[in-house]
């Protein structure tokens, strides 16, 4: 085989798992993501719970870099302590490194069943979860077969000159490898598959143990820096996780690369192959990252805060000025015209969102500041919904072919939705907040823990409406109206399990009875509102039932 044969089977090989390794993160993401969302939300209590939360997600994600996104996400929206999302990221570290670990082992005989019993759930289930479900197992199907077909595209190099060549100057110059490693990492988003790569070649017996520890070491570099390039442009309050997590992961891998080459420690100790010692090299330096940086969280959150807090004290000076998208010269070009009111309708959204986010924070500590901030955001909220419906109303005055004017009429119905949510949340929700704060009630523990649940659904399912408003995609609307099914079912189980605390006497189940019913009801409210959004899909697309009752019979 020549070089350049090789080279391209090698490159398909890595591009396989790439593919595959996302293959198993969009099935997790469709059938789970809300679940997912909802751990990393309760997530938020402790730093020891978060750091677990992590690792299963990253686990089940296969992938540190989508845990970070998730948890930037939460930190802007309010819902995620800086020191509680850096234990988070440690873990999601270690669990990003207990992927490769399983992957380590010889689990080639799933490969076939995985694909029969995937693609048979994938092509005939009746149900989303099924579907995604056949598409995780045959994206682990296809994992097990990119490494096969690695390994059989990397034997070659055992008998090759110019690859000995390369291996023997980088088993003297291990910084360039670990460059090398961070490099190669960061240009193909995955130092799962980066470091299965260098896996794949030790287990060929041409890549050493030390320089493949110094080049999955570059890897952990180069995964910082993935989830700081997908957030750069984010709020602070989400960046700042990712610089934290890199400052522990960059810091901890120099750390380390400059114990491998100063102390050279006995790598037996780590496996009996170099393909063992380098993946347990990887699960050891995660695992150790987490125990050192759990404690460290506080004072790291501490120093970024204080850091990253002037460079945003610099920029706040400066008078933030709102540009609108509704451009009234758009108005003679109907789509231009109906993309900017979808863009201004997003930002109704995003606004809705910072001001669901914080909601069972103020039940919980009552912030008065707090709860006028999110007061005064209703006035941009009924601004924006006139400014939308003023817009469209002279847009439909022109002559629309019947697909724009159905767009507009949508698009003026999800603006008083949204500003419906928003009512809801200052007239019911804040004042429920100010009632429990001044009456000084405390809800039962499982009083609280469920309407934590509740919100934190919502809370993803908003996101998944205003993904939905952008994308259009069928998929996507009929999730969100499963998950408006299920909602209903939740408040209906968790009005049944309050009423049972009532019967048996819990003091605080009592006290905040009222308060604890009405709170559920405005949460299944404002998640049908939302819901409304995948309704013209939906309806569309022939997925919508005319109505819920049966045909009566004549």
């Amino acid at each position: 085989m020549t070089v350049s044969l090789m080279l391209l089977h090698l490159a398909g090989a890595v591009t396989l798992l790439l593919f595959a390794v996302r293959m198993v993160r969009t099935g997790v993401e469709r059938a789970h993501g809300a679940g997912l969302r909802r751990a990393i939300g309760r997530a938020r209590t402790g730093a020891v719970k978060a750091a677990a939360s992590g690792t299963i997600a990253a686990v089940v994600l296969q992938s540190s870099t989508a845990v970070a996104v998730l948890g930037a996400g939460f930190a802007a929206s309010g819902l995620l302590g800086l020191p509680v999302g850096l234990s988070l990221m440690l873990g999601a570290d270690l669990g990003s490194a207990l992927v490769v670990r399983i992957l380590a082992y010889d689990i080639s005989w799933l490969m076939p069943i995985c694909l029969v019993v995937g693609g048979a759930l994938f092509l005939n289930g009746r149900s989303r979860e099924q579907r995604q479900s056949g598409r995780i197992l045959v994206g682990i199907a296809l994992i097990l077969l990119s490494l096969r077909l690695m390994g059989e595209a990397t034997a070659p190099l055992r008998e090759g000159t110019f690859f000995a060549l390369v291996v023997d100057y980088l088993s003297g110059d291990f910084l360039t490898a670990f460059l090398l490693g961070a490099l190669f990492t960061w240009a193909v988003h995955s130092s799962v598959g980066a470091i299965l790569l260098f896996m794949t070649l030790a287990a060929q017996n041409v890549l050493p143990a030390d320089l493949g520890i110094a080049l999955a070491l570059g890897a952990n570099f180069g995964g910082g820096l993935i989830a700081l390039g997908l957030t750069r442009g984010a709020s602070i309050e989400a960046r700042r996780i990712v610089i934290g997590n890199m400052v522990f992961r960059g810091g901890g891998s120099l750390a380390a690369l400059f114990l491998l080459v100063t102390v050279a420690p006995p790598l037996d100790l780590l496996g009996a192959s170099a393909a063992a010692q380098i993946v347990n090299a990887h699960l050891l330096f995660n695992a150790t990252l987490l125990l050192i940086g759990l404690p460290l969280c506080h004072p790291m959150a501490r120093v970024i805060e204080g850091v990253i807090g002037l460079a945003a004290a610099e920029k706040e000076e400066l008078p933030e000025t709102r540009i609108s998208a509704l451009d009234r010269g758009a108005l003679k070009v109907p789509h231009l015209a109906i993309a900017g009111a979808t863009r201004e309708l997003l930002g109704m959204g995003e606004t809705v969102q910072r001001m669901l986010a914080p909601v069972m924070e103020l039940y919980e500590s009552g912030s008065a500041p707090l709860i006028a901030r999110t007061r005064a955001l209703d006035d941009d909220l009924d601004r924006a919904q006139a400014e939308i419906k003023t817009y469209l109303t002279e847009l439909a005055r022109s002559r629309l072919d019947q697909a724009d004017a159905q767009r507009c009429f949508e698009l003026t119905g999800h603006a008083i939705s949204l500003e419906h949510v928003g009512d809801i949340i200052v007239k019911d929700l804040l004042a429920l907040a100010e009632k429990r704060r001044d009456r000084r009630l405390a809800f039962s523990e499982d009083g609280w823990r469920e309407l934590t649940d509740l919100h934190q659904r919502v809370l993803s399912n908003l996101q998944l409406a205003l993904n939905l408003l952008v994308s259009g995609d069928r998929e996507t609307a009929r999730q969100l109206v499963e998950e408006k099914d299920r909602l209903r079912q939740l408040e209906r189980d968790s009005s049944a399990r309050h009423l049972k605390r009532l019967r048996e006497g819990s003091i605080n189940a009592i006290e905040t009875s009222e308060i604890h019913l009405e709170t559920i009801r405005h949460y299944k409210q404002i998640n049908s509102l939302i819901a409304t959004i995948a309704y013209p899909i939906l309806s569309q697309s022939g997925d919508l039932l005319e109505s819920r009752l049966a045909v009566a019979e004549g």
